[in-house]
């Protein structure tokens, strides 16, 4: 069962891979809309998910740049940010049935469409996403799109 409940008062989002780590090394040029996106979290525009097949890549690559034990910190820091939804075996079934190419991101968003209260999927890889069942974002767009309802 995955909770619907929220941190702040405002919607959910799910952060693919790709943008926390933007996030977490200072990836240029990504990392400026990348950390855009954790700050609107913060004062509670919207809540962050990801998945935990998300934490775990995010670990995997991100050792290789900052080492293993700063890798740990990092993401121990990044779960007080975020929320991170478990993989299921539906998710894992829906995702060998879905017509996406990349099985990673049908992973991925098996895990968001299945959260009900989850809004938008928000990556760089949305050529990835063309067959999503909720909107898919890049960053930059995303962060466009939130800037101008704000207005």
């Amino acid at each position: 069962m995955r909770s619907n409940e929220s941190r702040n008062m405002g919607f959910r989002i799910f952060v693919d891979t790709d943008v926390i780590i933007d996030f977490l090394i200072d990836r240029q040029p990504h990392a400026v809309s990348s950390s855009k996106i954790f700050e609107l979290c913060e004062i509670g525009i919207f809540d962050i998910c990801t998945s935990s097949l998300c934490v775990n890549n995010v670990h995997y690559i991100i050792k290789k740049v900052i080492g293993d034990v700063k890798a740990r910190e990092v993401i121990s820091e990044l779960l007080d940010i975020i929320e991170v939804l478990g993989v299921t075996k539906v998710d894992i079934l829906n995702a060998l049935k879905s017509s996406f190419k990349d099985f990673e991101d049908a992973i991925q968003h098996s895990v968001a469409v299945n959260e009900n209260s989850i809004k938008s999927i928000i990556t760089r890889n949305t050529k990835d996403y063309k067959r999503s069942k909720i909107s898919v974002f890049s960053p930059d767009i995303f962060i466009k799109m939130i800037k101008h309802e704000r207005l």
